[in-house]
């Protein structure tokens, strides 16, 4: 192999960030991702020659491997104790995705339009990740490829191995699916924001009418701890009784060190023991409110967003 073969240390590292958003939207874990990196790296360094356009032939090679990745999730989800939460990572890890989307012929071109930037906010959201987790992983891979980083579907057919047709199917299916179990309608960020504040404030105060007036109808609460720390091991549905569950919740935390930080594309509370974080908390709203929430106490999920956020010295 001549000195030049391959993708070089320099060239991969350019597109490492964008290379971990496709592995994590593919796999919903942060540490999975970062192994398929890692493998990536390793195999484009020894490829014998060197790709015409390193983007694309980088994100086709973490694609497979994911996929490869997802044949023994779901015996491992089977085995989860409690409900199954993909692992919450701090924003700004996971916008990455320009380069994979310019990185092969006919590629959009040009800066991110904010409505581009939001869908890629939203495919980084909690709702959006369980979503992706009941579809099949060919037809996860395809949406992602294709919503997400804006490929064609030739791209996407050398990808995975199919023909355009057929990723045409997979795409469809897909977003039926997606379209089924979301919200129909997506808030703003202003909306977004505004309505975190207040729910975390109305829980603060135990005022139950302003946290019920809050919730979309059919709002859940889903908390993921592995049965390795105390939460409720299945999901909470219904007004009144996730109501009550906030206003014990924040009762008893009451005097912990906690801040706000953009999660999976939102807010965020995150809770500290000492300088450990340990509980990481999320909604996910529309129009109607609140949609649901999410509630990561899981230890081994809240370690590299406890690396990505340390406890400040003036928290």
């Amino acid at each position: 192999m001549s000195a030049a073969a391959g993708v070089s240390a320099e060239c991969f590292t350019a597109h490492r960030r964008s290379l971990f958003g496709l592995a994590y939207r593919m796999l919903g874990s942060a540490a999975e991702a970062e192994d398929v990196v890692q493998e990536a790296y390793l195999r484009a360094r020894a490829a014998v020659e060197t790709p015409e356009a390193p983007a694309a032939y980088l994100a086709t090679i973490v694609t497979r491997l994911c996929l490869d990745v997802l044949k023994s999730a779901r015996a491992r989800r089977e085995a989860y104790v409690g409900p199954w939460l993909p692992e919450p990572v701090a924003t700004g890890d996971l916008l990455g995705g320009d380069e994979i989307a310019a990185g092969y012929p006919g590629a959009p071109v040009g800066a991110e339009s904010p409505a581009a930037r939001m869908d890629r906010v939203e495919s980084i959201s909690m709702a959006f990740l369980v979503v992706l987790e009941s579809l099949s992983p060919l037809e996860r891979a395809a949406l992602i490829l294709r919503d997400v980083f804006d490929w064609e579907f030739d791209a996407i057919a050398a990808a995975l191995g199919r023909s355009p047709a057929a990723c045409r199917q997979l795409v469809h299916r897909a977003r039926d699916h997606v379209a089924a179990r979301q919200p129909r309608f997506r808030a703003t960020e202003a909306e977004r924001q505004r309505l975190f504040r207040a729910f975390l404030d109305a829980a603060a105060r135990g005022d139950a009418g302003a946290l019920a007036a809050m919730l979309a109808e059919g709002a859940s609460v889903t908390p993921d701890s592995g049965g390795k720390a105390s939460a409720a091991r299945r999901v909470l549905i219904g007004r009144d009784r996730i109501t009550r569950y906030f206003i014990g919740l924040f009762q008893k935390g009451a005097g912990a060190t906690t801040r706000v930080a953009s999660v999976n594309g939102g807010p965020a509370l995150v809770v500290y023991e000492g300088t450990r974080l340990v509980t990481a908390m999320g909604l996910d709203v529309s129009p109607a409110g609140v949609d649901a929430v999410w509630i990561m106490r899981n230890p081994d999920k809240l370690t590299r967003l406890g690396a990505a956020l340390p406890l400040l010295p003036h928290a």
